[in-house]
């Protein structure tokens, strides 16, 4: 028994170690060397970098386009906020007796497992203004006035760039959602209704306080998400017209890479990773702290 406890505690060891150590190498060490790269002016090819302190955070705040661009960011974030009761409307819809939902579970699950570059290059043709498949149905349905520029329209093209993101994300939220409302005790629901509460009262009083956790879940989601897209403004606009449809991420990478200035990327992506984990704080407060406080009496 003594032997059996043993190695019972070298496979738990191991079984910890090995993922530590990967996070160390992976995640913790590039961490710190990108903290220390934001006080430099690296250009990516140099052998040696100067230390430059804060300046390149002070640029940081100075630059009109990365305002411009995480404004942008904010319009993701909002889209997908209003999606979320959509999302979760669809989830109750298809917990419930309906015919063919796993097909319909199917339908709305797959547009997530898709490649998001091949997303993008499918609705870049779908927008075209030339033979875009979408010009043409508007045209079918003889509104011709509505046609724009949709991937070239300043005013519009983070809007339609949204509409991608959703298409391709809202799925796995609405999955996350019905795996939330099918872990609820069925007990509960069940005296709901005896006690004649409406799918409305039983949505509002029993489902809602019972996933909430969830919700925050999706709720941080949807943050990190909109702070940290990329691939679908990349292949669709590559942040144009202009910086009209570039994203904090886009221009952080076309700093890097197109500019080659690796300490100002370098400050952009500490920042985005300060705004991530202070947005969390801030929301785990207000969820935990309000939200879920009488739960818990």
């Amino acid at each position: 028994m003594t032997k059996l406890s043993k190695k019972r505690k070298q496979f738990i060891f191991l079984s910890l170690a090995i993922p530590l150590l990967l996070l160390i190498a992976f995640v913790v060490f590039p961490a710190i060397d990108l903290f220390r790269m934001s006080f430099t002016n690296w250009d990516g090819f140099a052998k040696d970098s100067q230390f430059i302190g804060i300046e390149n955070y002070i640029s940081m705040f100075k630059n009109k386009d990365l305002w411009m661009s995480l404004k942008n960011n904010a319009v993701y974030f909002f889209i997908h906020l209003v999606m979320i009761a959509v999302e979760l409307a669809f989830a109750v819809l298809l917990t419930s007796k309906l015919r063919a939902a796993k097909f319909y579970k199917t339908m709305v699950f797959m547009p997530y497992i898709i490649n998001g570059v091949a997303i993008s290059y499918a609705f870049s043709y779908f927008f075209s203004p030339i033979n875009g498949a979408f010009d043409a149905i508007l045209e079918m349905l003889h509104l011709e006035p509505l046609i724009r520029n949709w991937l070239s329209d300043s005013k519009i093209v983070n809007y339609v760039l949204s509409f991608v993101s959703v298409w391709r994300f809202s799925g796995y939220h609405v999955i996350l959602f019905m795996a939330a409302l099918q872990s609820l005790p069925q007990d509960v629901e069940e005296a709901a209704r005896v006690d004649g509460a409406s799918a409305w009262h039983l949505f509002k009083y029993v489902q809602i306080p019972g996933i909430m956790l969830m919700v925050d879940f999706v709720l941080f989601d949807n943050i990190r998400g909109a702070l940290q897209v990329f691939d679908i403004p990349f292949v669709m606009t590559a942040g144009g017209p202009g910086y009209a449809s570039s994203t904090f991420t886009l221009y952080t990478i076309k700093t890097a890479f197109t500019f080659s200035n690796f300490g100002l990327a370098s400050t952009m992506a500490v920042a985005i990773m300060v705004m991530i984990v202070a947005i969390y704080l801030i929301q785990n407060k207000l969820i935990h702290g309000f939200v879920l406080r009488d739960r818990r009496k």
